[in-house]
């Protein structure tokens, strides 16, 4: 299987938001609304040329959204199709975002993750990132996370 990482199209706008609806619906009930990523606006995201996705020859498996913002690296949202996860596919995409930001020469990645979603704590603790703090934004209990590159 041949899996690329590739900035998204506007025809992949389906697929990635499919494949994002299928990661986090799992999340709804767990938090008690639908997760944000599930409602962001795609079509702008992918003009803005801040979505790539991770695909093979026959269909996007994994999403990743980040931007640069000053002198660090902010990922917005990573998702993998849940038929192909623990295939390592989060951990490809975060080489990714790291390999990305040092190319940009910038000194830290940032994200959140939603306060109840224990396992995303949990990787994201195990690819060196710490805590940053616990904060209600937007509605939704998120824990901020960074990784130190300098």
């Amino acid at each position: 299987m041949n899996r690329i990482i590739r900035q998204a199209e506007q025809g992949d706008q389906e697929a990635l938001v499919d494949c994002v609806q299928a990661a986090y619906s799992k999340y709804i009930e767990r938090i008690g609304k639908t997760p944000a990523p599930m409602l962001a606006d795609y079509k702008t995201l992918i003009a803005q040329g801040t979505v790539y996705v991770l695909a093979d020859e026959k269909e996007v498996r994994g999403v990743l959204v980040m931007m640069p913002q000053g002198k660090d690296m902010f990922v917005e949202n990573v998702a993998i199709d849940p038929r192909f996860q623990g295939r390592g596919l989060g951990r490809t995409l975060m080489a990714f975002v790291e390999q990305q930001a040092r190319k940009e020469q910038l000194d830290e990645i940032r994200l959140y993750t939603n306060e109840l979603m224990t396992e995303n704590l949990l990787f994201y603790h195990k690819l060196g990132f710490e805590e940053e703090g616990r904060h209600i934004q937007n509605g939704y209990r998120r824990v901020f996370l960074r990784k130190r590159l300098i």
